[in-house]
């Protein structure tokens, strides 16, 4: 085993094992780190009866400063997770300042990681000079350690004309052959994705470049393309994007292209719709788990001005809920992954004309079914809808969040996971979603509200997690 992979590990370790005791903002039934920081979803995927979920991780930097590792969790039920030793360490010259982000793919003699091996030098402005975007493949036998590591492209294997910022591998196996997306930055400051072809898994062709008519951002970050439904579809973040109302609001913008064509010759890209109106909704991944296709996020938005007051406890951020997607009327809709109605305990159900209010758990989930206009408040997160404009407003335990809004066309209903510092929204059974952290205080929630419709308020359990014994060693 490399020397460095084996210290960094005991290092990680070492740092899990003195994590703080879990305060009163730790998630519920939401993936959060042991300790430190967390972004991006990786090598989201099932393998062998398992879901796997790899992360952005700096064990020893809750403020994120630190160097990235792959963290990983896994599952054979999306309710009982297994929290497994560290994937992916920067052990190598060409990952050293970081095992960035990328995708699984799934073989049948193992799991294949694709990730961004993150160098920086001392000097440069880190665009055009300073820093290496490096393409590196990882190869497990068995999903729990790590055989080999192999690098496979360069900045200077890349199409000319372009930055050093090239990033973030999305792989998937398709007619016999292998393809690849890859966020790009190009010298004029234009967001585009690469497409790459491969037979072998190990020697990469690029094939097409995908972008809009007219330039949308400086950088697209997160790829991934798919098909569902009989639709193709790119999910992208693009940076650099006007701010500028429903979906555009957060410092950076997340969402989807419809895709018309062949990817890999002559297609276009539609419209770009949001995928989440939230303040914290960022680097999505999708993957099949059986006949579906589901999607994580990160509840976290870079460069926010806006914090989360779990940084001074030794960890900060979390993952959303697994989501399944379809593709229906033109656009994508989400819901939380069914399996996580089994969470679900006691429920108060009334009607309510005029105001209701109701004292709630910690975590719970709303089921509201709504005619016209609706106030809401939970604990000082406000949502009103009047109109075809859902607005949601932070007005306790925020910290720097206020509000954000979203299309809700006319409202029907509403579903609403409420974890102990996470809040999930979702419209007319997906149309829409809005996403945020959020940080009320005391032991229980409260809830009014102020329309017309019905309810039904589930205590929701807890994910039972647990860790593997050589994560510990």
């Amino acid at each position: 085993m490399n020397v460095l992979r084996h210290d960094l590990q005991r290092l990680a370790a070492l740092a899990e094992q003195s994590a703080p005791p879990a305060g009163p903002w730790r998630p519920g039934f939401h993936l959060a780190p042991p300790v430190g920081f967390l972004n991006d979803p990786n090598g989201l995927c099932y393998f062998r009866g398992e879901y796997h979920v790899f992360y952005q991780y700096a064990p020893s930097a809750p403020e994120g400063r630190g160097v990235r590792f792959w963290g990983h969790y896994k599952s054979r039920d999306l309710l009982t997770w297994e929290q497994c030793p560290v994937m992916l360490c920067p052990d190598e010259p060409f990952d050293l300042h970081g095992a960035y982000s990328g995708s699984a793919l799934c073989g049948e003699d193992g799991l294949y990681l694709y990730y961004t091996g993150n160098v920086k030098y001392e000097e440069g402005d880190y665009v055009h000079t300073g820093r290496e975007s490096n393409t590196v493949l990882a190869y497990s036998p068995d999903g729990a350690r790590l055989a080999w590591k192999r690098l496979l492209m360069r900045n200077k294997d890349y199409p000319a004309g372009l930055t050093l910022h090239v990033r973030d591998p999305k792989v998937w196996e398709q007619d016999g052959r292998y393809y690849m997306v890859q966020g790009a930055r190009t010298q004029e400051d234009r967001g585009e994705v690469l497409v790459f072809e491969s037979t072998d898994k190990f020697h990469w062709t690029h094939i097409n470049t995908l972008r809009t008519e007219e330039p949308f951002g400086y950088m697209w970050e997160c790829p991934d393309l798919f098909a569902l439904d009989g639709q193709r579809v790119l999910i992208a973040c693009p940076q650099g994007v006007e701010r500028r109302g429903p979906g555009f609001e957060n410092q950076y913008a997340c969402g989807y292209f419809p895709v018309s064509g062949d990817f890999r010759g002559s297609c276009t890209l539609g419209e770009f719709v949001p995928l989440d109106y939230g303040f914290d909704f960022y680097a999505p991944q999708t993957f099949t788990g059986g006949k579906r296709r589901l999607l994580i996020g990160w509840l976290g938005m870079p460069d926010a001005d806006y914090t989360n007051p779990t940084a001074a406890q030794g960890w900060q951020h979390c993952l959303t809920v697994p989501r399944e997607l379809r593709w229906e009327d033109g656009r994508l809709w989400m819901r939380p992954a069914r399996e996580l109605e089994a969470l679900r305990g006691e429920a108060q159900e009334t009607s309510f004309s005029g105001r209701c209010e109701m004292e709630l758990p910690l975590m719970s989930e709303l089921l509201i079914s709504c005619e016209g206009n609706l106030k809401l408040n939970l604990s000082g997160a406000e949502l009103r809808a009047e109109g075809e404009t859902l607005t949601l407003t932070l007005r306790e335990g925020g910290h720097g969040r206020t509000s954000r809004t979203a299309p809700a066309g006319n409202l029907r209903s509403l579903r609403i996971l409420a974890d102990t510092s996470a809040l999930e929204i979702f419209v007319n059974d997906g149309e829409a979603v809005l996403s945020t952290r959020w940080y009320p205080e005391g032991p229980g929630r409260t809830l009014a509200l102020k329309g017309e419709g019905r309810i039904a308020a589930y205590e929701l359990r807890p994910y039972r997690v647990t860790q593997t014994a050589s994560a510990t060693r």
